[in-house]
């Protein structure tokens, strides 16, 4: 067996690691505060030409103010479905028209709404924390294999404390990220 065969591909998890807390933004990105946010209409498609698109697609999204959204949308025959995709998106905004210009005016959250969404964003952050958690498992389970293939015991505790520092920082970034977002729902 050769030596590389030994070798962990740190890297290889790490970007896993990372792929899940890139997902957590996203998810943390949709979830609505009491700011207007471009990024809060990224999970929404639209109906468009046969196909789902996202919105940003069929037009331009501007925060021209804290609490309003517009969405310029370009084909004019694409407005309803844009209006129709944000009322079924669960955001709980109401869109108002104007020509081919929607505007999402973004109501002050109650305090029982901003609870609940502290717990949606907790529930996003357990499931970033299970990703992280299994790709730590699959970086386990290469350091037993490369055991078996012939590692030393001392290779093996250095690989395995290298995959779990590396596990305990994207823990301690999911964390960090959930507590910042929990802050900024609950900032009145």
């Amino acid at each position: 067996m050769s030596e590389e065969d030994l070798e962990i591909d740190t890297d290889d998890l790490s970007r896993r690691m990372d792929g899940a807390m890139s997902s957590l933004r996203t998810e943390f990105a949709s979830l609505r505060t009491g700011r207007a946010s471009a990024s809060m209409l990224e999970p929404i498609n639209v109906e468009a030409y046969g196909q789902r698109t996202p919105i940003n697609q069929v037009g331009t999204v501007n925060v021209p103010e804290p609490r309003m959204v517009t969405i310029n949308v370009w084909d004019k025959s694409m407005v309803g479905a844009v209006e129709k995709a944000i009322r079924e998106s669960g955001l709980g905004i109401n869109p108002q028209l104007n020509g081919t210009i929607i505007m999402l005016p973004i109501p002050e959250l109650n305090e029982e709404r901003r609870r609940e969404l502290t717990r949606v964003a907790a529930q996003y952050a357990e499931n970033a924390r299970v990703a992280v958690r299994n790709v730590r498992r699959d970086g386990m389970d290469q350091v037993k294999k490369a055991k078996a293939a012939g590692m030393s015991e001392d290779d093996q505790k250095l690989w395995e404390s290298e995959v779990q520092e590396l596990t305990d920082d994207f823990i301690k970034s999911v964390d960090s990220a959930l507590e910042n977002k929990q802050a900024e729902i609950m900032q009145v």
